[in-house]
């Protein structure tokens, strides 16, 4: 028997998909509808907290964040079964994952932090990548648990709060990414250019297709055989905010790096590759 707290679109997927492998799963969520909601799935529903984690081997969750964590694992904490073991896949910060881990040990309890890149679908089938690390005696007695989730579990290795800050590290990049192709969209339309246009490119040319070799770039901190100049790429830059301006729409994302652009080349780096903005950050 397992619980599972926080029926959220992702939590409630796991639910599932542990159902239809044949666990027993109690849930419990504040909202006690969205937990209720899985009853028809097989779920045992539980509106006390405390009663959720009575007599279970393995507690999961899906909160908001590092506060909702401690408020909710506090609450229910006069429930837990001596040597059960907590495993926590929201999105929190390191320090609270670390914090946390210390603190249940404390107590006679086992924390695990092990963060996803997964949406809700990936949750139902059981794909995309769940990230661990800490206590690899803990990781290797959860290890089956956790496979069965996900479509690759990555260990991280033996240090505490590595997973979470290395889930931020990625869900930064994919603000990143969702910003730009606003931005892309913006600028394609300041200039009447369908946004289906903009697609059939990218299906065409994968811009993405380069980023490894430019991250290789930025980590080699080699600026001095560029592929594309700081000040050309800065003047390219002007023809996409003044190409904004024209068209009425606006860019999040480029003045920004026009801004810091600026900053590089006011230091006489106009000459090396663009990429060089990325230096101070090695």
């Amino acid at each position: 028997m397992k619980a599972f707290l926080g029926m959220g679109l992702l939590g409630s997927n796991f639910v599932k998909a542990m159902l239809a492998k044949g666990d027993q799963v109690q849930v419990w969520n504040r909202t006690f509808s969205k937990a209720k909601a899985l009853e028809n799935d097989g779920a045992r529903v539980m509106e006390d907290i405390v009663d959720a984690v009575k007599g279970v081997d393995l507690i999961h969750l899906t909160l908001k964040d590092d506060e909702t964590v401690n408020e909710v694992l506090e609450a229910a904490s006069s429930g837990f079964k001596p040597g059960v073991i907590i495993i926590d896949h929201t999105t929190t910060s390191a320090k609270g994952a670390i914090q946390r881990t210390a603190d249940w040990k404390a107590k006679g309890f086992t924390y695990l932090h092990a963060p996803v890149f997964m949406g809700p679908p990936n949750a139902l089938e059981s794909s995309g990548s769940m990230l661990v690390s800490g206590d690899q005696q803990v990781i290797t007695k959860v290890e089956a648990e956790l496979s069965k989730m996900t479509g690759k579990l990555i260990n991280l290795g033996p240090e505490e709060g590595k997973a979470a800050g290395l889930k931020l590290v990625g869900n930064s990049f994919l603000l990143a990414m969702t910003t730009g192709l606003s931005d892309t969209l913006s600028l394609a339309k300041a200039q009447g250019i369908p946004s289906s246009d903009v697609a059939a490119l990218f299906n065409t040319w994968n811009p993405g297709a380069g980023m490894p070799a430019r991250l290789g770039r930025i980590l080699e901190g080699n600026f001095n055989n560029p592929s594309w100049e700081l000040d050309m790429a800065r003047k390219d830059a002007v023809l996409m905010i003044k190409a904004a301006e024209d068209g009425n729409t606006k860019l999040t994302v480029i003045p920004a790096i026009a801004k810091e652009m600026d900053n590089w080349i006011a230091k006489g780096h106009g000459s090396q590759d663009w990429s060089i903005i990325a230096k101070d950050n090695l």
